[in-house]
């Protein structure tokens, strides 16, 4: 049971700072970080936070 918390919770972070690293990538690349950009953005972000098991 421990490595399959370990393995989810590694897939969890992966997942997430995947996400983080492309939405810096556009930052960093010269992109805009506009209203626009930021409000498509969100709901991946709590999708992802949705889908954490609560305690």
């Amino acid at each position: 049971m421990d490595a399959l918390v370990t393995d989810v919770m590694q897939t969890l972070a992966t997942t997430f700072a995947d996400q983080k690293s492309g939405l810096e990538g556009q930052w960093k690349s010269g992109a805009e970080a506009n209203d626009e950009v930021l409000r498509k953005e969100l709901p991946h972000y709590r999708s992802f936070f949705n889908r954490l098991p609560t305690a």
